[in-house]
């Protein structure tokens, strides 16, 4: 798919993932309404990295969480909903 290196910060109430190059992130942030559920607010991706398959990277990656770690997720931000609605694979771990 993509040679991103995406990392997760997780705290208690929020969390995001990130992809870093050249001094510059591309993240996609959520939020924890309970352990078990996510709400997936919002995905930024600077003009530099636009064409590079990091914002699919970042939903891949929350979606490999979400399996992983048995929680389901909520698609507020517009993205996130596009690529779920692309990608009926993986409507398990959408709610």
């Amino acid at each position: 798919m993509s040679d991103h290196i995406v990392t997760r910060e997780h705290g208690a109430t929020k969390g995001r993932f990130v992809i870093r190059r050249l001094g510059e992130e591309a993240e996609l942030t959520y939020s924890v309404t309970t352990p078990t559920l996510i709400i997936a607010d919002h995905t930024g991706v600077p003009d530099s990295f636009r064409g590079t398959g990091a914002g699919l990277a970042l939903v891949q990656a929350l979606v490999d969480a979400a399996r992983k770690d048995g929680f389901k997720v909520v698609p507020l931000c517009p993205f996130v909903k596009a690529q779920a609605l692309k990608h009926p694979d993986w409507a398990d771990v959408f709610a």
